[in-house]
């Protein structure tokens, strides 16, 4: 299966009057103009080869797709991630991968349907933009976004191209999520007064290190994508997350980690997939030394960074409303009263073929043309959460926050921080 499509060459020459033409059912749904109909195979690319790409190849599956090329700045990794899945799962086929040192020469090279860009977040969005260019659906990982300002640029490339993105948030494909989060949308507890998760780690800021020797075929520049290109340590390329010119705030317990399931979470069942908070402000620090958080959405409702840690299951909220509570956690629910989850489906156990139902509805979105369960918009309005945290934290104050302009209001220093300078280099390409 290969649609038509702008090539990544063709879309940077276009210009805005190409691309901003109507958009009408492509031909690939159809099966015209050459076009190989919706119900054969998806080709599928991915690029970035490190421990969440690995999780996916060895745990999960990808009904009705094949894996046809994988691409990686440390190109070594694509022999050691085709080597590692021969050995444990050979059905996905790793000895015919293409394999390339740069997406856009597999991008170039490869007619692929769609691409899972599961590389460091700080070149995620370069990334996806590259694959929507070529003409590909996208599976972007989260974090989707390293700031705001790349987050609407992305929203407005995926709309304006009329392609199909699913941001890796799957517990909004877990059937139990999915229902609670419906209840407290459709009012069962009542008027929502506050909303608590855990308070999410922000990131550290690097400070120049000695040079260190370069892995045998790592490009360091690629790699560094639009951060500032620093004397090689492995401290950045190895634990990336935890700086904030490369992450928001680590892999697991962070704001732009695991955080964002938990706010993600929040905002699916607040109904706010197309908003947000409106103000926020910081309250004692919790005994990790991390700024406690509170922000307030329009409607009143509080959304308090404030629960204590406890594993990987608990990543959820706890949603209290004036006739009673719910928790929704990572594939399980609590509530009181407890007979509100009478009719909610079997919890989702966690582990192994978790992400299962949320790669498959990608898949079928890629063929239907429909919107998937975590689309753009909604993975960037989530993550938009997870920066205004952090940039809470570093100005240390009250902010205002406009979440149809996604401005700050009145406050210039807090509104430099929604975008970065990037890299001439690796600057996205213009709609």
């Amino acid at each position: 299966m290969h649609r038509p499509g702008f090539t990544r060459r063709q879309f940077l020459a276009a210009g805005t009057a190409a691309i901003a033409a109507p958009l009408v059912v492509p031909a690939h749904v159809l099966g015209l103009e050459g076009a190989t109909p919706p119900s054969e195979t998806v080709r599928v690319g991915i690029t970035g080869l490190g421990g969440r790409a690995q999780w996916i190849l060895l745990n999960e599956d990808l009904p009705g797709a094949r894996i046809a090329a994988v691409a990686d700045a440390e190109f070594p990794r694509c022999d050691q991630m085709a080597a590692m899945v021969a050995k444990d799962r050979p059905d996905l086929k790793p000895e015919t991968w293409k394999k390339y040192p740069d997406i856009r020469q597999m991008l170039d090279k490869e007619k692929l349907d769609a691409v899972f860009v599961e590389t460091t977040s700080h070149a995620r969005v370069w990334c996806i933009m590259q694959a929507l260019a070529a003409g590909c659906d996208v599976y972007g990982e989260k974090p989707l976004t390293l700031t705001i300002a790349e987050g609407r640029i992305l929203c407005d490339a995926v709309h304006k191209l009329g392609r199909v993105l699913q941001t890796g948030t799957q517990q909004r494909s877990m059937p139990i999520n999915a229902h609670c989060s419906k209840l407290v949308r459709d009012g069962a507890i009542g008027k929502i007064q506050e909303v608590i998760v855990y308070n999410f780690e922000g990131p550290a800021v690097w400070q120049p290190q000695p040079e260190q020797p370069k892995p045998e075929g790592l490009d360091w520049d690629l790699w560094t994508n639009q951060a500032e290109l620093r004397p090689y340590h492995s401290q950045i390329h190895r634990n990336w997350s935890a700086w904030e010119d490369y992450d928001g705030g680590g892999q697991s317990w962070g704001v732009t980690g695991w955080g964002t399931h938990s706010l993600d979470q929040v905002q699916c069942a607040l109904g706010t997939d197309n908003t947000g908070p409106v103000e926020m402000w910081l309250e004692e620090k919790d005994s990790k030394g991390w700024p406690r958080v509170i922000m307030r959405y329009e409607n009143g409702t509080l959304l308090k960074l404030v629960g204590e840690r406890h594993t990987m299951e608990d990543l959820g909220a706890i949603f209290r409303g004036d006739k009673g509570n719910i928790e929704i956690l990572r594939g399980h629910a609590r509530a009181n009263p407890a007979e509100l989850l009478r009719d909610a489906p079997a919890d989702t156990p966690g582990g192994p073929k978790e992400s299962v139902p949320h790669i498959a509805n990608f898949i079928q979105c890629v063929r239907t043309r429909e919107k998937p369960a975590a689309d753009v918009e909604t993975g960037h309005r989530a993550t938009t959460v997870c920066h205004l945290i952090n940039i809470c934290r570093k100005l240390g104050r009250k902010l205002t926050w406009d979440p149809n302009a996604e401005k700050f209001v009145g406050d210039d220093a807090a509104n430099k921080l929604v975008s970065r300078p990037r890299r001439e280099a690796f600057a996205l390409p213009k709609i």
